[in-house]
């Protein structure tokens, strides 16, 4: 089997989370699909590959923007959930990310880290075309409403969060503690 060189390190170090993106500038839907593709080959515990991925649209999206603004409305009142309202609903992709649920701890366990391991292969695959993503897991994922509004039954499947993704409007400079503050070497 021969390969391309890719710079994986160069891949990895630029990603960043990113919060604003170009509004109505939505990224062709098979350059998704085939990051969901590329994002399955994740490693998990005996190929059990326990992710599923739900590509939002308009209504659902829209149905969620409402749920969170109720929440928002109630927590921090009128004002601070119009704007976020407004600020979720110019979002312009929206991915569900869930794993299978399963009452056996160190299962539960090894497939939402396969699951995270997903989603990491889903944002670089984005990454490498341009598209920017930012992983949420906020209380609106946890929240029984929501589970409802995108069809997951909480008794087969966590959501492990949402993907929103787009194009950049910006890309955030950022930098990571050194090596040595997170490298213990052992004899």
């Amino acid at each position: 089997m021969t390969t391309q060189p890719v710079n994986i390190e160069k891949l990895i170090t630029s990603r960043r989370t990113i919060h604003n993106f170009i509004p109505n500038k939505i990224p062709d839907e098979s350059v998704i699909k085939r990051a969901i593709e590329t994002a399955c080959w994740a490693p998990n515990h005996h190929l059990t590959e326990p992710w599923h991925f739900y590509l939002l649209g308009a209504a659902t999206i829209t149905s969620i923007c409402d749920l969170n603004k109720k929440l928002v409305t109630i927590a921090s009142g009128e004002d601070a959930a119009e704007k976020k309202y407004l600020r979720w609903l110019s979002i312009p992709g929206w991915i569900i990310v869930t794993s299978k649920r399963s009452n056996d701890e160190i299962i539960f366990n090894e497939d939402y880290a396969a699951c995270c391991c997903a989603i990491q292969n889903l944002m670089l695959s984005l990454w490498s075309k341009g598209i920017g993503t930012k992983w949420s897991t906020g209380e609106i994922t946890r929240n029984d409403e929501f589970y409802d509004i995108v069809w997951v039954n909480r008794d087969l499947e966590n959501i492990i969060g949402i993907v929103w993704y787009g194009y950049p409007e910006d890309v955030t400079k950022t930098v990571r503690k050194n090596l040595s503050e997170s490298l213990t070497q052992l004899p």
